[in-house]
């Protein structure tokens, strides 16, 4: 469901006013706490789908993202709309890793974005397990 944060925070945070073709649909899924599998071409907002519904609901929402570059554009967008956003993959230092770590325990990140590898680690599994 579409709720008025979400449009709300559609503008603030994104800038648009409208959805694009099937975004709606897929947020609404989500909003509904359904899983969902989102497969559109490039250009067609998959990547609006999971960090609108993650700026209305509480805690933090994992991102998978297999290429790393990918991965710091999207933070590096977020961030400059003023949404908390980092990413832990093999791009940082044990030490850069930790300190991401600290802040998503510390409630300062909404979005974080890991890459496959990543996720099935189990001291990844473990760090999730914390953070629930």
């Amino acid at each position: 469901m579409i709720t008025q944060a979400l449009k709300d925070s559609l503008k603030k945070n994104f800038g648009f006013s409208t959805f694009r073709p099937l975004q709606e649909k897929v947020i609404s899924a989500v909003m509904d706490k359904k899983d969902v599998l989102v497969l559109m071409p490039t250009g067609g907002g998959k990547s609006l789908c999971y960090p609108l519904p993650a700026t209305v609901l509480p805690g933090v929402t994992i991102v998978v993202s297999p290429l790393i570059a990918l991965m710091k554009d999207q933070v590096e967008g977020l961030v400059q709309n003023g949404i908390a956003a980092n990413y832990i993959n093999s791009s940082l230092s044990q030490e850069e890793a930790a300190e991401v770590e600290q802040a998503v325990r510390d409630g300062e990140v909404k979005l974080l974005y890991v890459s496959p590898e990543k996720l099935v680690s189990s001291y990844f599994q473990r760090f999730l397990t914390e953070i629930e």
